[in-house]
């Protein structure tokens, strides 16, 4: 799929990014180019010590921030297919700092679009949030206003031969920033605070999330919203998982966080698919036949008031699953009592 295609990474240093990488140059040697577009200098350098130019000559560092539209557009030269990635995501920076969060999230989005509308680019996906349903922070509200624009980019390609869709998945297992490296941080100091009792979350590894975006790369028709089938698990659990001897004080919840996370409302069941392993939210105003698509991907309609939130997941992982998970997935010291 990939082989002979240039591809760009937007937030290209972030985790999912460098997972995308690894995954990219070992599944398709013959990729043409692939451009980490990031605007932390430092992070390139420590990527570069990893994916070298000499071992991957199709590798490429790019400096530059979404939010500058010429920079973009020269990024963009040459480019098949972009992955959009970059954003600020952290809940309680984007409430103190709201105008900085909309310039990258809102802006840096139109700006993407506007790039690849004027450029070569075929597909964009574009990588959201469950935090962007029904949202209640200005960093989900954001994610969403990114969300829409994208899949409405789909109505003013005109004549060009190019496809936006959105992947939107829960908490990335082991991401930077996100609450499993924090715990591991914590362990040592004997104390993990948790938020809420009641509280839960979606989750999903690199690799898994990295296959979503491939999919949507190569099955997307242009507007679709992507939402994978993931298990949840309790904060609770989680903190047992981690450190089963620490302390464990209720803390509350932060500023914009909510208690259960939210994929699917029962409001989008109207227009929500079930392709099997993943959900589809289809577009409002398709630019392609409904009828078709659902006979090419055999989607089943989910029932009206379906919703998909972390709290009421009929698959919710064990402690003993986290502990595999995490050993796994984030980290080679063992969190086993």
């Amino acid at each position: 799929m990939l082989n002979h295609k240039s591809i760009l990474i937007t937030g290209g240093t972030g985790s999912l990014g460098k997972e995308l990488t690894k995954t990219i140059l070992e599944k398709w040697p013959e990729v043409k180019r692939l451009v980490i577009f990031s605007r932390d200098e430092q992070k390139q350098f420590q990527m570069a010590q990893e994916f070298t130019e000499k071992d991957h000559p199709a590798i490429r560092y790019f400096i530059g921030d979404v939010r500058d539209l010429e920079r973009l557009k020269r990024a963009f030269s040459g480019i098949d297919y972009v992955i959009h990635a970059a954003a600020m995501k952290h809940v309680h920076i984007a409430e103190y700092n709201p105008d900085e969060c909309i310039k990258t999230n809102i802006g840096g989005a139109e700006n993407v679009i506007k790039a690849a509308l004027s450029s070569e680019v075929s597909k964009v996906v574009a990588l959201s949030t469950d935090k962007a349903c029904a949202p209640i922070n200005l960093y989900g509200a954001t994610k969403l206003t990114s969300d829409k624009l994208f899949i409405a980019a789909n109505n003013i390609r005109g004549g060009q031969d190019i496809k936006f869709s959105v992947v939107r998945y829960g908490n990335v297992m082991g991401s930077n920033g996100s609450v499993i490296p924090f715990f591991l941080m914590k362990k040592a100091s004997g104390v993990l605070p948790i938020t809420d009792p009641e509280m839960t979350r979606f989750n999903i590894s690199l690799a898994d999330g990295v296959k979503m975006v491939l999919h949507a790369l190569e099955h997307a028709w242009g507007g679709e919203l992507f939402v994978p089938k993931i298990p949840s698990y309790r904060i609770t659990d989680l903190a047992m998982a981690i450190g089963p001897n620490c302390e464990h004080p209720i803390i509350g919840i932060r500023p914009g966080e909510k208690i259960h996370e939210e994929m699917i409302t029962s409001s989008d069941s109207f227009s929500t698919y079930d392709l099997g392993k993943y959900y589809v939210i289809l577009p409002q105003v398709p630019c392609w036949n409904i009828k078709e698509y659902i006979g090419k991907f055999s989607a089943v309609p989910v029932p009206p008031g379906f919703n998909y939130t972390s709290g009421a997941n009929d698959h919710f992982l064990a402690i003993e699953e986290l502990q595999s998970l995490i050993e796994e997935h984030v980290s080679s010291q063992s969190c086993h009592p």
